[in-house]
């Protein structure tokens, strides 16, 4: 195993870099120039060197006088100085701005997939062991409209029920206005409260697949032969499914979990517009329309380190939860 995951990640550093290529070429070749923005600005400053000037000087700095694959080159040799630039949309290094919003929808997103994983597994499985019931098309039809539901539209539906009609939330922002007034732990409370109709958003449109996917692997293995067997040996449906089928029917939904790295940390655009959540989501899509290469470049390659690496763990938990499944 050791020398498997070695092999991967070996593996996985060659796909980044030509991943992290393809990403700074398109870049590159957004319509927008945040440098010439730039360049206008500080020419219009008191004494400051005229346009023409600034645009070498900005262009030099960050790499934009040479070609794609030189200045990809030279973005490398940055990064491995731990020198990721400062925002062009946020004035600010790469890596402070990113920190400030990342966690927050870190904490979103991972609250948000707990309670799916904890609401949508039990029901799906639910709904396959009572098939053609009631039971079973009552959480057929939640998951469906889960699916079916635009996400924005759930949002405001949201708002207008639990901030306009019933006051009970806010209608925008992570703070309230007294938020300087208050204790630490009411700080965290207040932030608290303006987080719960973001994350029911995030778990209401995303928890109907689970439960489709949980419901369609749970009866593919309870009409497996060794499940008829077990029934036949006298076992309790209880100890059949729980015991067996069950364990099974996790073999597939571990692909979801290692899936799932890459979601934690990209955040929730839509719903963090929505709702006014400073998150990376919301942030990253701003840096992009803006023209922030150096933002979105490390945003977009941080992403792309996710996905290998949620690849690797997926193929790892394969080999924790299935003993069958080992690498010769």
């Amino acid at each position: 195993m050791r020398t498997y995951i070695i092999k991967r990640l070996l593996i996985s550093v060659v796909i980044l870099f030509f991943t992290g290529l393809i990403i700074y070429g398109l870049m590159r070749s957004l319509p927008t120039s945040y440098i010439e923005s730039m360049a206008m600005t500080k020419s219009m400053a008191p004494g400051s060197k005229s346009y023409d000037e600034w645009m070498e000087q900005l262009t030099a700095m960050y790499h934009m006088d040479v070609g794609i694959l030189p200045g990809y080159i030279q973005w490398i040799g940055e990064v491995f100085r731990g020198n990721f630039g400062d925002s062009w949309k946020w004035s600010v290094p790469v890596l402070e701005k990113f920190n400030d919003s990342v966690w927050i929808s870190f904490t979103m997103g991972l609250i948000a997939f707990v309670i799916e994983m904890l609401i949508a597994i039990p029901l799906g499985v639910l709904a396959a062991t009572k098939q053609y019931s009631k039971t079973d098309y009552t959480i057929s039809v939640a998951a469906l409209a889960g699916i079916s539901l635009p996400t924005f539209f759930f949002a405001s539906l949201l708002k207008l029920l639990f901030s306009v009609k019933l006051g009970w939330f806010d209608l925008y922002g992570l703070v309230g206005r007294d938020y300087e007034q208050l204790s630490q732990t009411g700080k965290i409370l207040d932030q608290a409260k303006h987080l719960v109709l973001p994350i029911v958003t995030l778990v209401v449109v995303s928890m109907g697949s689970l439960m489709r996917y949980t419901r369609t692997n749970m009866l593919e293995v309870l009409n497996s032969d060794y499940i008829r067997t077990a029934r036949a040996k006298g076992l309790s449906e209880r100890r059949v499914i729980f015991h067996h089928a069950f364990r099974n029917t996790l073999i597939p939904i571990v692909t979801i979990v290692g899936g799932s790295l890459p979601g934690l940390f990209a955040g929730a655009l839509i719903t963090e517009t929505l709702f006014a959540i400073p998150g990376i989501g919301y942030v990253s899509y701003q840096s992009m329309v803006s023209g922030d290469i150096p933002f979105s470049m490390f945003y977009l390659v941080f992403m792309a380190v996710l996905t290998l690496l949620g690849n690797l763990l997926s193929d790892i938990l394969y080999a924790v939860v299935d003993p069958r499944v080992r690498v010769a």
